[in-house]
């Protein structure tokens, strides 16, 4: 049996992948969220799969100060690349994020039109394509997670 590392956070977060598992690469995200599940133990901090993101996401941001998102993206970074951003409006979103990316932006313009303005994150991970239908990863984002997932919890 594996051993899940604690860790406590100071104060709630909220971790939410976003991506869809049916498209390969393109579901980084979910992956993320749920490696970091299984293998942590995280206190103060809610774990949750978004799917494809949209405006139903909106009450968790509400609930949090901080809202970590992890998504894939196609930035023409190497395949694998995890990097963090702190996006206060939708134009400080890469251009690129992946076929759900009009919801996350979206989502973020709601938020500006509410009086909860919580801290969020954005881990990208860098695909280099959105496959048809797959259930695979590719080996580059397979090697990702994990590290996406220490970055996450540093």
């Amino acid at each position: 049996m594996q051993t899940k590392y604690e860790l406590t956070l100071d104060k709630p977060i909220l971790i939410l992948g976003i991506g869809n598992l049916l498209m390969g690469d393109e579901g980084a995200g979910v992956h993320v969220v749920r490696y970091l599940d299984k293998n942590y133990d995280l206190k103060n901090a809610d774990i949750v799969d978004g799917g494809t993101g949209g405006f139903h996401l909106l009450e968790y941001f509400h609930r949090y100060p901080r809202v970590i998102l992890v998504d894939a993206t196609m930035d023409g970074k190497p395949p694998g690349t995890v990097q963090l951003l702190k996006p206060k409006f939708s134009g400080d979103y890469p251009p690129t994020l992946t076929a759900h990316d009009i919801g996350l932006k979206n989502l973020l313009d709601a938020l500006q039109l509410t009086n909860h303005q919580p801290d969020v994150w954005l881990y990208t991970i860098s695909i280099a394509r959105l496959d048809k239908v797959t259930l695979k990863l590719s080996a580059e984002i397979e090697k990702a997670i994990p590290k996406a997932a220490r970055q996450i919890v540093e």
